[in-house]
């Protein structure tokens, strides 16, 4: 298939600003598409947040559920039946958009994602959103061995490039300022530890001046694609 660009960082690396660069400048090797691989709770809580008269209450329950199954993780948990519902449905949204990333990979487009799926890390860098323990209703531990099999195999097809992209949590948070910065601080401490099944990882600064983040990604990425036999136009 296509070569599979995956950008990772944590929230204010910049992994969407180098994702939109990227894919305008590897164009220059023939036709190319994007992918968003994450959960993308947040955005979908404020799109149901905009329908008339129940949206604010989807909201709301969303954002709850979401923050129980954060609380559960941290204490090793598995979480209540509806929370592990809300679990679920997101992973089948995701691998509804993974299927459609590998179709365009299979209709010969270079795909570049922002985030890429793991299963070292569970409940962060779009890991498994079930913790990874025993303990909990046996419908709970069903749905939480079926996300583990998805995510196992969206795991097992490997990136032919992974852009990581390094910050330091102060730089992070003045990017983010909405964010938790002990949240901020947990995902860059997890950032090195992620191997994405063996695929060849080059590690940026994010720290720099966005035009010096720009050079470097383009030359890792220009490095795997004539590996890979592209020529640029």
């Amino acid at each position: 298939m296509a070569p599979l660009i995956a950008i990772i960082g944590s929230d204010g690396s910049g992994k969407s600003t180098v994702g939109d660069h990227i894919l305008q400048w590897i164009g220059r090797y023939g036709p190319a598409g994007r992918a968003h691989l994450g959960k993308q709770s947040g955005n979908v809580g404020r799109a149901m947040g905009q329908w008339p008269l129940i949206g604010p209450m989807l909201e709301r329950a969303i954002h709850r559920k979401v923050d129980d199954v954060n609380r559960r993780q941290k204490e090793d948990k598995q979480p209540s039946l509806l929370p592990a519902l809300v679990i679920s449905a997101f992973t089948i949204r995701r691998k509804r958009r993974f299927k459609r990333m590998l179709a365009m990979r299979k209709q010969g487009l270079i795909v570049v994602t922002d985030r890429y799926p793991q299963v070292a890390v569970p409940g962060a860098y779009d890991g498994p959103g079930f913790p990874d323990t025993r303990g909990g209703s046996g419908l709970v531990l069903a749905l939480a061995r079926r996300e583990r099999a998805i995510f196992e195999w969206m795991a097992s097809h490997r990136p032919d490039l992974v852009l990581r992209l390094n910050v330091d949590v102060d730089t992070a948070f003045a990017r983010k300022p909405d964010h938790n910065r002990d949240a901020l601080a947990r995902k860059i401490a997890v950032t090195p530890t992620l191997t994405y099944n063996g695929a060849p990882i080059v590690d940026i600064d994010a720290n720099q001046p966005l035009a010096q983040v720009f050079k470097d990604a383009e030359a890792a990425v220009a490095k795997i694609m004539a590996e890979r036999g592209y020529t640029a136009t």
